[in-house]
């Protein structure tokens, strides 16, 4: 069964990565508007700020702890005017009350999400991304924000660690409300780890090569998904653009298996490193897992994109004009495609490598 489904996975991710489409115009959705990114200091946050420069905003507010990821921000955007500095924690809620205040869009990027630390910190990961997404959830209502887009990951989809189990909780905070009732639209995108970011494989495995290090890998079997930061920025985008209240936007990609980015890594750096196997870490997967079985059943597929809909359906739903995903999409057939992992999805090394050149992967570390 599963060979079918990766068939069908390699067919359509082929598609979608090697189509062009035509990219939807990204000034309706933040032109002249107050936009602010909660935890917008880190490497998915530099990354929305980039794009939403390009949609002249009329400003962005970057909330987070860090005072010195704040400065080193400022200074790589050049200390532009339009780009302000908030210092608080999505803990306090009259901190992000008051970064929130006349927003009309809101990027919730802060977490905590280092999977074996929070294993040992099981308190401090509830506090940050449970009851501080409650914070920002209650402080968008309060402050009449118009959209949120809800960061979240694949350790949320059959979560077997504290990291995903809260993520998991926090999607049920921006899907299982009463749109009828609260007029900010909360949206959720999900996906695995971004190539090349912070913590990521690639930079920690090409450090370990250039050092002639051995390179550590929990098991052979282990893959994972494939997805750029401009993609990523490109899924939150249309979750805000086609989602109308509660869904968890889900896209397309190839995955890989980690030992033959292991080999791409070694051959690009010239590299002979050995391998030293050290078995699974505290809460770890073999697999990535994006849509599970029970959410594959509410599914739709539209625009290279998989949309779930929310567990719990209301009345406002049934009166509301379907959204463009259902009129122009449609339902995944659960039959052919049961769950969405990354097992079911991976191509081969030389489909990786020549997607890396594709890309532009590995560019910076060469120099």
């Amino acid at each position: 069964m599963k060979k079918n489904f990766s068939k069908f996975l390699f067919c359509i991710i082929s598609l979608a990565v090697t189509c062009v489409f035509a990219s939807p115009d990204n000034h309706a959705l933040f032109e002249n508007k107050n936009i602010v990114v909660l935890g917008g200091t880190g490497f998915l946050g530099r990354a929305i700020t980039e794009k939403l420069l390009q949609y002249n905003p009329a400003s962005i507010t970057i909330f987070s702890r860090d005072e010195v990821k704040h400065f080193n921000m400022s200074k790589l955007f050049g200390n532009n005017p339009k780009i302000k500095f908030i210092i608080g924690d999505i803990r306090d809620y009259q901190d992000v009350l008051y970064a929130t205040k006349h927003a009309d869009v809101v990027f919730h990027v802060a977490a905590l999400k280092r999977i074996d630390i929070l294993e040992s910190n099981v308190e401090q990961s509830i506090k940050t991304n449970i009851l501080g997404s409650i914070n920002v959830f209650n402080a968008c209502v309060e402050n009449s924000v118009n959209r949120l887009v809800f960061i979240s990951t694949d350790k949320a989809c059959s979560p077997i660690n504290i990291y995903g189990a809260c993520k998991f909780a926090s999607e049920k905070i921006f899907t299982n409300y009463d749109p009828s009732k609260i007029t900010t639209k909360f949206v959720v995108a999900r996906y695995g780890n971004v190539l090349e970011s912070t913590g990521s494989a690639i930079p920690i495995f090409t450090e370990k090569i250039k050092n002639g290090d051995d390179i550590p890998l929990t098991d052979e079997r282990m893959t994972r998904f494939m997805i750029t930061k401009d993609e990523a920025v490109a899924l939150i985008f249309d979750a805000l653009r086609y989602g109308i209240g509660g869904e968890i936007f889900v896209t397309r990609m190839p995955a890989h298996k980690v030992t033959d980015l292991i080999e791409i890594l070694k051959e690009a750096f010239h590299g002979n490193n050995t391998i030293k196997l050290i078995g699974l870490r505290p809460g770890e997967k073999l697999h990535e897992a994006l849509i599970s079985q029970a959410e594959m059943a509410r599914t739709y597929e539209f625009a290279g994109r998989f949309i779930i809909r929310p567990s719990v359906i209301n009345l406002y739903y049934k009166h509301q004009t379907p959204p463009i995903y259902i009129r122009e999409g449609k339902p995944v057939d659960v039959h052919i495609l049961p769950e969405y992992s990354s097992d079911m999805a991976v191509v081969s090394k030389d489909e990786v490598a020549k997607l890396f050149l594709q890309w532009g992967v590995l560019e910076d570390y060469k120099k």
